[in-house]
């Protein structure tokens, strides 16, 4: 029963991997080398838990829904541990608690930050900040159908025509809301771009956006969008994740 569980996790795991990477190569490529060793940490880290936690065998037996429910809630304990290793072993001097906080916020999407001042973060941290966000919001999709069991017939019927799913088919739906959701991502990312707003901020709001999130890469959001147009587009572009 417990191999699931942990394989469920491994995959997510491997997300925080790939990000880390990616910020790696962000700050080699912008000469951010301030917090360069903490993505270093989180990579090692998240990368060797995913591919022991994916190496656990699977049990044939089928997982109860109360253990289906133990492991979503376990990764969101587990997962945002892992993604406070940046801002803990950062520059900023950040407690254990704070960077706990940090984490946890940006994985549910709340918003709530412990930066007074956005500007003295580095630009590698914000990227880190924005992209656990989209981490959070993709581990929430995938999440309802690994715990469809839990719903009634009817609410199942708007989501699929399985009843149930076994472990084959969780891996076929993930990887569909895995690609619907990149690909969202992608063309808000672009269409920012054409509104003319910097890649940087484009690719932290499309962070944001798909995952209905509240980090800005900003103090305040009109230092971003400085016409009605933009406002405009960028409001449209807030209900995508809704739909």
């Amino acid at each position: 029963m417990f191999g699931l569980q942990i394989k469920f996790l491994s995959f997510f795991l491997a997300l925080i991997s790939i990000l880390s990477f990616f910020n790696i190569i962000y700050s080699y490529y912008l000469n951010l080398y301030l917090n360069l060793d903490t993505y270093y940490f989180s990579l090692a880290v998240s990368g060797f838990l995913a591919v022991v936690f994916y190496k656990i065998k699977i049990s044939n037996n089928k997982l109860s829904i109360y253990n289906k429910i133990l492991t979503v809630f376990l990764g969101y304990i587990i997962l945002p541990l892992i993604i406070s290793i940046p801002f803990y072993f950062s520059i900023y001097d950040l407690t254990f608690l704070n960077s706990f906080f940090e984490a946890i916020s940006g994985f549910t999407s709340t918003g709530f930050t412990i930066f007074e001042n956005i500007k003295h973060i580095d630009q590698s941290l914000i990227l880190w900040r924005s992209s656990i966000q989209w981490i959070g919001g993709l581990y929430f999709l995938i999440s309802i159908v690994y715990l469809i069991d839990i719903y009634d017939d009817s609410f199942k019927k708007t989501l699929t025509n399985y009843i149930s799913f076994n472990s084959s088919e969780i891996l076929k739906q993930t990887i569909k809301i895995f690609f619907l959701y990149s690909g969202l991502t992608l063309i808000i990312f672009i269409t920012l771009n054409i509104l003319s707003i910097r890649s940087f901020d484009s690719l932290n709001l499309a962070f944001t956006l798909i995952a209905s999130g509240g980090f800005l890469p900003v103090n305040d959001l009109s230092n971003i969008l400085r016409e009605n147009f933009q406002i405009v587009i960028f409001s449209i572009l807030m209900l995508t994740s809704f739909f």
